[in-house]
């Protein structure tokens, strides 16, 4: 929900370009920050911090030292682009970076390492180029939530306007804090963004998710059954994927105009185009990593064919359940999604090469693909919310810049630090079980397991249809055990409800608010506590 988005002031006559000497310097300086950190917390915590809330309090501080060549970053416009740029860097450089080239390491095969890197580097900037062509059409509408965006928009918003919309995000996020780093007397640490992005998403959705969160904390405890030896959640996530990415594609084709669609011709164009266009891309970088990589020695001829376009097709799946999960619920399963991939890829009987590049490939998107999806999400709010097409349009190709800028500063990144990390055994913890999977294989009653949940969870996301997106929302759930969060988002939602049935608008709005500012505060918390842990 993000009545914030009506607050918007209106659009002005131009927008700031990122290649503004005084913009380009910051960005690309917040972007070395940026992916620094995303690299150094990756390998040691295993979770990639959201630096867009810091991006926004760096511009907000710098915009109020008395020079000339500072205040211009009272725009927040130029805030906007700051917070794209360190994000992007952070996503870039830990996620779809440095991710991808620990498989192959791991698996022995330092020989894979650079091909990998290029194949993950394109990987990367496909998925941004989709998201560019996708938002604010039928499949990724720029009303559509996107949580962590709205959290993000409200930030700059109460640093440039202040009053009781300022008072608000500021309590918000003092309690945040609070909750987050465990300072309430004697108790834990308390899920407060997960209650926060139960007012800022889908309903639905959210609710799915929490339900699916709770499932896998309590399945063991209740029924003694691990659901994941038994690949429910995987299965589940193969069956709804599948089902998504074909509801994507027949939204696409048919360009159904009905109520709540985009407007007629030009978002339809830019869809069509943009999937066509996204999958060639794939085609020809996958081409490319497979050769780089060997595999054409490795597999025979139609089998590497075969590798190719299944790697493609993958790459957009993954970008799709991740995008989906991430405008609906503000949480997207990037490492589970990829590992789902892995266990299809071990299905079809790739070679362990073939299967450590698939991993690579396909983890190299996703989060990208999200994290522009929330940031393009902040700058559509920033600029009235669509109000003003042509400035929109405007804005969000500055924001593209902005992330490219991002982007390449954490390839150079990572160029760089990756054999000094790789030295001292330093690797994501997710590789591990990337690599453990391709080490291991997959037996055929794991097969059938899969299958057999696979046909729930496509059940599922046919029941909700693509509004909803039950079955990802609850394969989501399944895939990250922390039932803490499950209450937490169920909590919310029923709040959220009450609030609406008793339509108290107002209250409705200042809870919006609010509840950015639980997110934003446990985002400035967990980028500080993984500094200093």
């Amino acid at each position: 929900m993000t009545r914030s988005d009506d607050s918007a002031p209106p659009p002005t006559q131009s927008h700031p370009s990122a290649l503004e000497p005084a913009t380009l310097g910051l960005t690309l300086a917040v972007a070395v920050v940026g992916a620094v950190i995303g690299v150094q917390i990756v390998t040691a915590l295993g979770v990639t911090p959201n630096t867009s809330i810091i991006g926004v309090l760096i511009a907000i501080m710098l915009s109020r030292v008395p020079l000339a060549a500072l205040g211009r970053f009272r725009s927040i416009h130029r805030q906007n682009l700051v917070q794209t740029s360190i994000s992007a860097a952070t996503f870039g450089a830990a996620n779809s970076l440095l991710v991808p080239i620990a498989v192959p390491m791991l698996l022995g095969r330092a020989d894979l390492v650079v091909p990998m890197l290029i194949g993950a580097a394109c990987g990367m900037f496909i998925d941004l180029a989709m998201l560019y062509w996708f938002f604010d059409t039928r499949l990724f509408p720029g009303r559509a939530p996107w949580p962590l965006g709205v959290a993000t928009a409200e930030a700059i918003f109460a640093g440039d306007q202040g009053g009781r919309r300022g008072r608000l995000l500021s309590a918000g996020a003092v309690l945040g804090v609070l909750g987050s780093s465990g300072l309430f007397g004697g108790f834990k640490t308390l899920p407060v963004a997960a209650f926060g992005l139960a007012f800022l998403g889908n309903v639905w959705a959210l609710t799915m998710f929490g339900l699916g969160l709770l499932v896998r904390g309590y399945a063991g405890r209740v029924s003694g059954a691990d659901l994941d030896a038994l690949l429910v959640p995987h299965g589940i996530m193969v069956g709804a994927g599948l089902v998504a990415l074909g509801q994507a594609v027949a939204s696409v084709l048919r360009g159904d105009r009905s109520e709540g669609a985009d407007p007629p011709l030009e978002p339809l164009v830019r869809a069509r185009s943009g999937l066509v266009r996204g999958l060639g891309l794939y085609v020809l970088a996958g081409t490319l990593l497979s050769l780089l990589g060997g595999l054409h020695t490795a597999m025979p001829g139609g089998q590497m064919v075969t590798w190719v376009l299944f790697a493609a097709v993958a790459c957009i799946a993954a970008e799709l359940i991740v995008g989906l999960s991430a405008m609906h619920a503000g949480w997207f399963p990037a490492f589970a999604t990829t590992l789902v991939f892995l266990l299809l890829g071990l299905l079809l009987g790739f070679p362990a090469a073939a299967l450590g590049l698939l991993a690579g490939f396909v983890a190299s998107g996703g989060p990208a693909f999200a994290d522009a999806g929330y940031d393009f999400k902040t700058g559509w709010c920033l600029r009235g919310s669509g109000r003003d097409p042509a400035f929109e349009r405007e804005g969000r190709r500055q924001q593209l810049i902005a992330a490219v800028m991002g982007f390449s500063v954490a390839l150079l990144v990572v160029g760089v630090a990756y054999s000094i990390y790789f030295r001292r055994g330093l690797f994501p913890p997710v590789v591990r079980v990337y690599a453990a999977t391709i080490e291991a294989g997959l037996a055929s009653s794991s097969a059938r397991q899969l299958f057999t949940w696979a046909i729930a969870g496509a059940a599922l996301q046919l029941l909700g249809g693509p509004k909803r997106q039950l079955g990802i929302l609850f394969a989501t759930g399944l895939l990250i055990f922390n039932p803490a969060a499950g209450w937490a988002v169920l909590m919310g939602v029923l709040v959220r409800v009450w609030l609406a049935r008793r339509r108290e608008l107002a209250e409705g709005a200042s809870s919006t608010i609010f509840a950015a500012g639980l997110v934003a505060g446990d985002a400035v918390w967990a980028f500080v506590g993984s500094l200093v842990g």
